[in-house]
């Protein structure tokens, strides 16, 4: 979440209130407008507090025109009942509501399936608010592994944990927080990820685990898991040293396992500890859910597990929120029910095959240069041809923004901090027809950006309020 400051000026806004809000007599029923920093000294009707939160609402931008985010934007309309029904449930209240938390074990069940578990039954995972939780979780037990096996050097040496320099910011957050060296591996020319012979020389005795994504965030892109895999079984033969691989797939893991059946990257490596996935991105749930497995029993440390009473048993947690809405698990379980596998492939390829046609019809305008392709996740990067020096790719966002579409543009890390692109997400909901109109309003900017003496951003870091 941001960090929210105050108001900004000492003499507070009040907001307008319309005479008409008032339910009967416009002027005796007439509310005192409300101050916007502080709590009003009188309740106002709820009609009226509904019209004023909706009058400030509008300024947002529509979510299914926001080609940035990964998150979903649109679910069925018997998914929204079945979370209106279950908002005011508890998540962690499981001995109160015993059906949610059977629903969240059939969802853990099912994704251990999914990504070849061992075995599934007996999987052990947890429903999460979203990746950025479950990547801490898995951190922390990739951390809490590596103490035990080093009790005798820890705390005096210094845990590192080796991941490429395009991953999340939830990943720098977890070495903060939780004292850990990141080691970042660098892109360099037309690699945007994660390199595995690099990631394995920058291991050592005090590597607590690697860190492979399952789709990029910065261009879309799958990092090798099997490679890097491999480069970690040759350091163990080498040095004796048995380093764990994470697979953050957010995105990647809830579209791999349908598409690309034959791409090995799951537990079906004997390296790979644990998997993380965002329900609300390619789970196709609305904001709030996220999942995150692990081989066995063995690989989540017991001490981190809590207990609580479950109809008289025991119910292991593992989380670091308590209290959540049970909603977006009960929509998870519905969304894994109505579609099955083959109504996620139907799904995951109709996403991808708009994402790789409206980047090939985005290449024949001429103008740009496609980093990707939307062939592996749903989404594409791309950024203006050599040849072009008009405009940039802050212009072409900013234009594109008076249309109602919100299209990012961002520059890419240490090592490529030359190269600025813009990317497009194509997610359910965001069809042929919207990729086709969104490419017209391109097309249509073209003569007009073309026409300028130069590029019209000046602070490129200040170009967009995009960050990954």
């Amino acid at each position: 979440m941001p960090l929210n400051e105050g108001p900004r000026q000492s003499g507070e806004r009040r907001l307008c209130v319309n005479p008409f809000y008032g339910p009967a007599n416009p002027l005796g029923d007439m509310a005192e407008a409300p101050p916007t920093h502080r709590l009003p000294d009188q309740p106002v009707a709820p009609a009226t507090a509904h019209q004023l939160v909706r009058d400030e609402l509008m300024l947002d931008g529509n979510a299914r025109l926001n080609l940035a985010t990964f998150v979903t934007t649109w679910m069925e309309p018997e998914a929204g009942l079945l979370m209106a029904e279950c908002r005011d449930k508890n998540m962690i209240d499981k001995d109160e509501y015993p059906r949610t938390a059977e629903l969240e074990r059939r969802c853990v069940a099912m994704l251990a399936d999914l990504w070849h578990a061992p075995d599934p039954e007996t999987a052990v995972g947890c429903s999460t608010t979203g990746s950025s939780e479950a990547c801490m979780l898995a951190g922390m037990a990739l951390k809490r592994r590596w103490t035990r096996r080093n009790a005798d050097r820890y705390p005096a040496a210094r845990p590192n944990l080796v991941m490429g320099v395009n991953v999340q910011v939830c990943w720098e957050k977890f070495c903060n927080f939780w004292e850990v060296e990141a080691r970042l591996v660098p892109m360099a020319g037309e690699r945007f990820h994660l390199d595995p012979q690099a990631a394995a020389e920058l291991c050592d005795e005090n590597t607590i685990g690697v860190v492979g994504i399952l789709g990029s965030t910065f261009d879309g892109s799958y990092e090798p898991i099997a490679e890097l895999c491999a480069a970690l079984d040759a350091v163990q033969e080498r040095t004796g040293l048995d380093i764990p691989v994470h697979v953050d797939g957010a995105s990647g893991a809830m579209v791999a396992p349908f598409l690309d059946e034959d791409l090995v990257w799951d537990f079906r490596l004997p390296r790979v500890a644990s998997i993380n996935t965002s329900g609300h991105k390619y789970g196709l749930v609305y904001p709030g859910v996220g999942w995150a497995l692990w081989r066995d029993a063995d690989a989540l440390p017991e001490e981190l597990v809590f207990r609580v009473n479950y109809l008289g048993g025991d119910m292991p947690t593992f989380a670091l929120n308590f209290s959540r809405p049970g909603a977006q698990v009960v929509a998870q379980y519905y969304t894994f029910l109505r579609l099955g596998r083959d109504g996620y492939r139907a799904v995951q390829q109709a996403a991808r095959d708009v994402a790789t046609g409206m980047a090939g019809r985005i290449e024949a305008l001429g103008d740009f240069r496609l980093l990707t392709r939307g062939d592996e996740l749903p989404v594409f990067a791309f950024t203006t041809a050599p040849d072009v020096t008009a405009y940039d790719v802050f212009d072409v966002s900013r234009r594109l923004r008076e249309s109602g579409w919100l299209v990012p543009a961002y520059s890419f890390p240490p090592h490529r901090e030359d190269l600025s692109v813009l990317r497009v997400v194509c997610r359910n909901g965001f069809s042929a027809d919207l990729a086709e109109l969104l490419t017209q309003d391109l097309e249509r900017l073209l003569p007009e950006l073309r026409r300028q003496p130069r590029p019209l951003t000046r602070d490129k870091t200040a170009a967009t309020g995009f960050h990954h």
